[in-house]
């Protein structure tokens, strides 16, 4: 009703802004649709319509002017590659690029340190000057093609075909926004491809996994997360995964700018987690952080890190590592 009356010509007013501004855009009403109808498109697009008419939450307002004026979420002015303990790995030419994502670079840097020190092994290296991907932007509204532009620029001038990425919403930002003349690959799909070089032993855990809605729903992506973890430890299933997954709350702007709804959500999450599991594994940032502050804390870990507590020697155990 508010996207017919916006389409109409009436005006928004708080509640309206409000009731679009609260979706978290998991997909799970699409899934679910049986006349097939995709509400999170009309959402994201009721949402642009506004925010053309100058119409936006305060979050809306914040969350975009930190992203184009540091090119980061956090508005965070200090070096994106400051977790990058040794560039002897950095190449100006590869076939693989790490998109290391604002979370990972600025929040989550020693996930972001562990994954480039796998991937690096099989000859991916990093852009000189990531920005964000634009995911943030095009949840809430707003047009994303300076970073497209940015972003898109480098990965050319590296000559990089493949993109891999351990974001879920840099995920579906990177597929479907980006040009397609790059292979856009996640962490669990590249890990899961190269699991018989990995050299990893069986661990003595049960773990659940989260299926991180951008990665998930939105793209499908739900067996090679699993096959890694069934690798390498037991895996109980939650009440409710795969495509019918809950989300964790935090995205499409929600977590910025609803905290206690995006908490609420988080929580109602955390109830589906199987009893004596030992970890809750999860392969987006974003999820994590959510995750743990509904209070989950240190039980959820990226599926990196799970990776890494089964290298047979440790890191140096890697392929190419010297």
């Amino acid at each position: 009703m508010i996207m017919k009356g916006l389409h109409d010509g009436l005006e928004a007013d708080v509640d309206a802004v409000d009731s679009l501004n609260t979706c978290t855009t998991c997909g799970i009403c699409t899934e679910s649709c049986p006349a097939g109808v995709n509400p999170v498109d009309l959402v994201e697009s009721a949402r642009r319509e506004l925010v053309s008419r100058g119409v936006m939450t305060a979050a809306q307002a914040t969350l975009s002017k930190n992203i184009f004026a540091s090119g980061n979420t956090f508005g965070d002015g200090s070096s994106r590659r400051a977790w990058l303990k040794d560039s002897g790995f950095l190449k100006e030419k590869a076939d693989f690029v790490y998109f290391v994502g604002c979370m990972n670079s600025y929040r989550f840097t020693e996930n972001a340190a562990r994954t480039f020190d796998i991937l690096s092994r099989f000859g991916a290296t990093l852009l000189q000057d990531e920005q964000c991907c634009g995911s943030p932007l095009m949840r809430i509204g707003f047009d994303a093609s300076k970073f497209r532009e940015a972003n898109t620029r480098q990965i050319k001038k590296i000559g990089a075909h493949t993109i891999i990425t351990g974001c879920a919403g840099c995920y579906t930002a990177l597929k479907k926004s980006y040009s397609k003349e790059f292979d856009v690959v996640s962490v669990p799909e590249f890990l899961a491809e190269h699991i018989s070089e990995l050299g990893l032993r069986h661990l003595d855990l049960t773990v659940t996994y989260h299926d991180p809605c951008h990665l998930g729903r939105h793209n499908k992506i739900y067996n090679q997360p699993r096959q890694v973890i069934e690798a390498i430890c037991g895996l109980k299933e939650m009440k409710s995964s795969r495509q019918n997954a809950r989300c964790c709350g935090g995205g499409g702007g929600v977590r910025a700018g609803y905290k206690d709804l995006s908490q609420k959500i988080a929580y109602r999450r955390l109830q589906d987690v199987p009893e004596d599991v030992d970890y809750i594994v999860t392969s987006c940032p974003l999820c994590i952080r959510n995750l743990s502050d509904a209070g989950a804390g240190e039980k959820v870990i990226d599926l990196v890190d799970l990776v890494v507590k089964a290298l047979a020697a440790g890191p140096n155990s890697l392929p190419g590592k010297k």
